[in-house]
Order: structure tokens, then sequence, then C-alpha cells
């Protein structure tokens, strides 16, 4: 013991004296330190920090997530949920155990005994005692390991629900939160507690109600409600223990049904309270959701006055003030704004560099069948120079400038089957082959000696194959880059940036110069005049109706692809915040091909998949998992003209280097488009559809249509437009004559369709929810 120490001191207004002691303060020398001892446990292969009373010190990692509430209006396992386990859930009511572990104790050994006796009563076994009267009532939910039985153990699954044995912390839970203005608490009256075991076939949900109220832990110390779900470890995406936790999490939120369920007495009315609680909430939020106010951007918002303009006058000039009334208080800021934000220069040049090469190197392509198909009279050339004037033109006067417009392949094949199949010499030997024909049936083709004078060149060939995959398989590497873990990130989403050039770039040195001994098909450039107007004076009134028929299918052609890009590219994904502009775009559209056909100049509109490749470019991506899912979602994208017009004034420029031009391999342009088709696959949700046909659904990802459409749905969905796609390459691709011109109204036809028959088939609330790109 420490010295004690004696005093004396006079008590005030007396004159004797009080003695009193006081212990002396405990010197840092006296103080005794605390031990602890560090030991290897073999069994769990982990190093182990004890004290000197024996406890044992260890490491909990907590982390605390966002869920949304569950809209059980749209996503359908939320009534199906509750409808499977409300009727065939543990129910147990006034519980007297307030200790977690024995609750839990209790739950597991019911799910047990009802595992059990269905196990045997499938095999035609029967038992007083499993006969006997019971709380539980057996869960009906089919599993997926048909003629499997399910085992439990209950240690084991005891072990999965806390962090380990020592540690009694509920490892996975779900809670409510509480949120004012000024604080946020737990709401601490409920709990739902999950987990996964391997020996689960199927999925357990237990709702018990204590009797008084228990500590559950320092967020829950007043628990009056208990869920516990028991799920398999490979589920479904929409079935799993977070999903099904939710489904019960968003009614045990309500206060109002909690207030309900106390009152209850037995467990049919238990039972029949959440029952009717849920349908009430499904109608409610049906209800809002079809009542729903509509966007902030929609056209009714603005002007009443104007309403009255679309409704009784004139609809497309209501529709055209609409736009500017949403595009035009942006047009100065889409040319500067753009270097207020992070890394915006740079965002400026590697975009603009990208367009360069996937304007470009398309244009001399097209500009090459162009060629072969109109005897030079739409050359290399004037296809350069018709995608120079048209993406300044467009760049300048449209209303949304992150679409990009080009010369695409259905206008190119549109020529093609037009004018190679229409006057030139093939086609007169063509009629007078066939009419020869039909009178003598042993007509066939003499070869002449001019058919084996051309060589043959297999080396040709082989590189041709080589430089086309390898710029796809370079392009591809460099726009995967920025996911590897090398270098530093800066550089990663610089090769990102400009994975298009370098690889296109890099494969024509090397065939061009590595390889130059090997004669590679190039394409001729001509230096005669662009600008020549056609000569209207020599078409004949025949041929302005036969044209007429033609044009309104062309014009059908760019309609809808010229909308198609505008809807990718305004989707709600982007989140763009300048507004939309369809019907200004189209109207610059129709003014720049009537333009361009003065001069005959190639036809352009928005071109897939550039236009959505432009936004990703500017745009600023992050990585997000979701359920073990890893997710490219856009945080913003830089809205500016300035990319699309530096990237066209480049390409005006590279009309003074056709010869330059010329070195560019054939197979590096086939490498460019297979790879923008590749690049565009990211994202698309089409795509994503067609794999899970070939997916495990444990591994589905949390899509929103995953959450809110039937799986049958959505492959009878996937189907028909794999039909739909195939119509389509056979109308593109087929050797009959003329029937590539039938391609615009076999897309007409199939958005007549898609809004005239495919409702009969899905039902719209489906369809809605595969439409919206969230």
């Amino acid at each position: 013991m420490h010295r004690t120490e004696s005093s004396f001191r006079r008590h005030p207004g007396s004159g004797s004296l009080r003695r009193f002691s006081f212990r002396r303060k405990p010197t840092r020398e006296s103080i005794s330190e605390p031990t602890s001892t560090w030991s290897f446990n073999s069994v769990d292969h982990e190093w182990q920090l004890l004290r000197e009373d024996g406890a044992q010190i260890q490491l909990v990692y907590n982390k605390s997530e966002h869920i949304p509430l569950k809209d059980f209006a749209a996503e359908i396992r939320g009534g199906k949920d509750i409808k499977e386990f409300i009727l065939s859930a543990l129910v147990l009511l006034d519980v007297q155990d307030t200790s977690v572990w024995d609750l839990l104790e209790i739950i597991l050994r019911r799910i047990k005994h009802t595992s059990i006796r269905n196990n045997e009563s499938s095999s035609g076994l029967s038992s007083p005692v499993l006969n006997a009267a019971t709380t539980m009532i057996n869960n009906t939910v089919s599993a997926s390991g048909g003629g499997h039985r399910e085992t439990l153990n209950i240690e084991e699954i005891k072990k999965v629900v806390f962090v380990n044995d020592r540690v009694r912390i509920l490892a996975k839970t779900l809670q409510a939160t509480t949120t004012t203005e000024s604080n946020w608490t737990y709401d601490q009256s409920w709990l739902a507690i999950m987990c996964t075991s391997p020996s689960i076939l199927k999925r357990h949900v237990a709702i018990a109600r204590l009797k008084n109220p228990c500590n559950l832990g320092r967020n829950c110390q007043e628990a009056r409600f208990i869920v516990f779900i028991l799920s398999p470890m490979k589920e479904k995406g929409t079935k799993n223990f977070l999903e099904t936790g939710r489904t019960f999490a968003t009614i045990f939120a309500d206060i109002e049904l909690r207030a309900k369920l106390l009152k209850a007495t037995t467990q049919e009315e238990f039972i029949s309270i959440i029952d009717k609680h849920t349908d009430n909430l499904m109608e409610q939020q049906r209800t809002q959701t079809r009542n729903s106010l509509p966007d902030a951007s929609d056209d009714i918002n603005y002007n009443p006055d104007m309403l009255k303009v679309k409704t009784y006058y004139c609809p497309i000039l209501y529709d055209m003030y609409m736009d500017l009334t949403r595009r035009l208080p942006h047009y100065l800021s889409d040319f500067y704004d753009i270097f207020n934000t992070h890394r915006g220069s740079q965002k400026v040049l590697s975009t603009a560099v990208f367009l360069y090469f996937a304007c470009l190197l398309p244009s001399i392509a097209f500009g090459v069948l162009n060629s072969q198909v109109t005897n030079d009279q739409i050359s290399v050339p004037k296809a350069v120079a018709s995608q120079c004037l048209g993406g300044l033109f467009f760049s300048i006067f449209s209303g949304q400038p992150l679409i990009v417009v080009m010369t695409t392949a259905p206008l190119t094949i549109y020529v093609k089957d037009f004018i190679c199949n229409y006057s030139t010499p093939a086609c007169k030997h063509y009629d007078e082959y066939w009419k020869l024909r039909r009178t003598n049936k042993n007509v066939t083709f003499n070869f002449t000696d001019d058919t084996l004078d051309e060589p043959c060149a297999r080396d040709s060939s082989l590189l041709y194959i080589l430089l086309t995959l390898g710029t796809v398989w370079l392009g591809t590497f460099l726009y995967k880059f920025k996911q590897t873990p090398y270098l530093t990130s800066a550089k990663r989403e610089l090769l990102t940036d400009y994975a298009l050039p370098v690889s296109v770039i890099i494969m024509s040195l090397i065939g061009s110069v590595v390889f130059k001994q090997i004669n590679l098909q190039s394409f001729s450039v001509d230096h005669e005049h662009l600008f020549v107007m056609v000569r209207l004076k020599s078409v004949t009134f025949k041929q302005i109706i036969a044209t007429g028929f033609l044009g309104f299918s062309l014009s059908l052609l760019m309609f809808l692809d010229q909308n198609i890009a505008g809807a990718i590219v305004n989707s709600p994904a982007n989140k763009l915040k300048k507004g939309k502009a369809f019907h200004i775009d189209l109207f610059v559209i129709a003014i720049l091909n009537g333009w361009l056909s003065l001069f005959g100049l190639t036809w352009m509109h928005g071109a897939l998949p550039l236009s959505p490749l432009h936004v990703k470019a500017l745009a600023d991506t992050e990585e997000r998992v979701e359920q073990g899912h890893i997710q490219s979602v856009i945080v913003k994208v830089r809205e500016t003209r300035l990319t699309v017009l530096l990237s066209h004034i480049l390409i005006g420029m590279s009309l003074f280097m056709r010869d330059i031009l010329k070195q560019i391999p054939m197979p590096v342009l086939d490498g460019l488009f297979l790879y923008l088709a590749l690049t565009s696959l990211d994202g698309n949700q089409f795509f994503e559809r067609v794999t899970l046909f070939f997916t495990e659904q444990a591994a589905y990802p949390p899509n929103h249509y995953i959450r809110q459409v039937p799986q049958r749905k959505i492959h009878l969905f996937t189907l028909l437009q794999l039909l739909q796609l195939i119509i389509l390459c056979f109308l593109g691709f087929s050797p009959i004559l003329y029937c590539k011109l039938v391609l615009p109204i076999w897309l007409v036809a199939m958005v007549a369709f898609r809004y005239g028959i495919l409702p009969k088939i899905i039902a719209k609330k489906y369809l809605r929810a595969l439409d919206q790109r969230l």
C-alpha cells in the first residue's frame, strides 16, 4: 500500500484543530505495466494476441452501405417473396429468450426439424414425433438442387452468423435508419439477420416477436422483431440473401406495420397483417408510378401558349421551339466550359484525335466502295471532303453536339445496290444471260485467258489477316489498359484515350514499312476539283419519279438512324445536363444532306457506334461493385462542340496529304471497323442479355431489368431481337438484286412490330423496363 501522511487543519469558526489524512498520489514507477502475449494458432494459421487475463484481442472490419427500399411495383421478386415466404415462414410469437445466441439456436433447430420431416415425408416415412404440432410451417420454395436432401449443420451456420466463436457480433444484418435535418439514428426496434451456408438447398425465413425488448448490440438495444434469412451459397442475384432480406426489411421499416404486429395474438393474424400490408404497399407504389409527374424537360412544362400552337397549328415548329429553348442558353458555354473541368484540355485533345481517326478512316473505306461502284464519281477525296464539311456544319448548327455524323455502311450499301445494280454494263450482261437462260437451259459462262493473268499471292492474304486482327488486338488491349495495374493511373488513362490512333499508326507502319515488299491492296486518290454541281437539267421526269420512291426509303433510314443515335447519346445513364434536341438535329441533317446532294458528295447522319463512343471519351467513369459485379458508371460528361469541330478541321487538312493517306493499308481500315464494333459492345444491353443464355443464374448481374422482368420474358425479348437482327443481316448482305433497298422499310417494320405487336406478347411494364437505360 502507499504511505499515508497526516496533517492538521483549524476548522473555520472554531478554535479547535481537526486531523485528517490523505493518500499520496502513486508514482509512475509504482504503476504495474500490463502485459500481452503473442502466439501463433496453427489451426487457423494466424497470429493471436492475448492479454494477461487470457482475453483474446481481434480485429473486426465494419462497413455500412446504403440499400434502397424495395420497389414492389417494379421489382417482380418483391411481391413473390412475400407471398411465397409469409405463408411458409417460421413465426415465433412472444419469445422469452433475450440472447440472440439462444434465439438463433431455437430457429435453426426448428428449421432442421422441418427439413428432416420433409425429407422423410418425401420418402413415404411417417413418425408420431414428426407429425406433432409445431409452430413452423413448411417452406415450399423449390430448390435448385432437385433430388438432393437438405442437411443443416447448426454449428456451421452459427459460425457464419457471427464473426467467429469468440466475437459474438452478427456478420450480416439489415437495419433501418431515421434521418432528420440535423442528425440520424438507428431504428432499434427490429433487426434482419442474414447468412448463407453450403448445406442449404433453399431459402428459409423466420420471424420472431420478442416478449420483451432485447439488447442485441450497440445499434439495436430495444429489439422487438427479429427477421432471420438463411440462403444457399449460390443463388440467383434477385433471390440471394441480400435481396430476400431487403424485401422483408422494406416492410418492417414501416412503424405502422410493426405497431399492428405487436397487437397480433395468433400466428394467423400475424401473417394476415403482413400479407395485407404488402398488398396495400404494392397498390400504393403502382398508383404513384402511374400518376407520377412528367419529367422537368418535357415540353408541356414550358409554355402553355406554345402548347396550343403544337396542338392546333404546327407541332413541328413547337417541337423545334422547345429544342431551342433547352439548348440555346448553353450554346456559347459549349465552346469554353470544358476548360473549367478537371483534365478538360487533355480530354479535348485526346477526344479530337480519337474522332479524327475514327471519322477519317471509315470515310476512306466507304469512299473506296463508293469509288468502285460509281466509276470514281464519288471518290475517296470527295468522301473525305464530305465528312469534313458535314462534321463542321453539324458541330456548329446542331442541337446535340455530342452526336457524330458520318456516312455509314447502310448508306454505302444503299448506293452500291442502286448504282452497281442499275446502270453498269454488268447489269446488261446479267439481263442478257437470264434472257438466254429462259430459252436455252444449257447456257454457261466461258472463262477467258485474262482470268488467270492475276498472280496468286498467298503472302498478301496472310499479311491482310495479320494486320486486320493486329489492329483489333492492339486497339482493344490499349482500350482495356486502364483496367490493368500497370503504370500509374494517369498513364493508363492516357493510353486508353489514344488507343485507336496508336493502333492504326503502328499497324500502318508495319504494313507499309516492315512488309513493303509485299503488295497490299490500297486505294487511289484523284486530284480533280471536289465541288462540282450535278447536272440537274439532264434528269428526266421519269427519273425524278423513280428516285422519289427511293428517296422516301432513304429518308426512313436516315430518320431512324439519326434518332437512334440521339436516343443513345441522350440516355439517362450518361447524365447529360444541357437537354436534348431531336427535332433541331433532324432539321440540320435534312439541310446538310440536301446541300451535299447538289455536289454529289456522300450523305451522312448520326453514326453508331461512334456517337456513344464519343460520349464515353468525354466522360469520367468509376468502377462500382454491386453484389460482386463490377460495373462502370458514368459520373459526368463534358458537353462540348470543340472536339467534333477540331477533329473535322484536321480531316479537312488531310485533303492536302493524299499521298500519305494512300500508305494506310486496307486491312488496317477493316481492323478499325472491327475495333469500333467490339468496343461498342461494352455496356450494350442487347449483348449483355445474349450472354445471359450462357451464364449461370447465380452470376446474373444486378441490372434493373433483371430485377423488374421475369427471366423467361427477358429471354423471349432477346430471341425476338435476334430474329430481327438475322433478317436485317440477310437484307444487308443478300446477293439478291435490289434486296438492300428494302433495308429501310424493314427498319420501319421493326418499329411497328415493337409498338403494335410486341405489347401483346410481353406486358408493357416489362417492355418499359427493358427499354429504359438506367
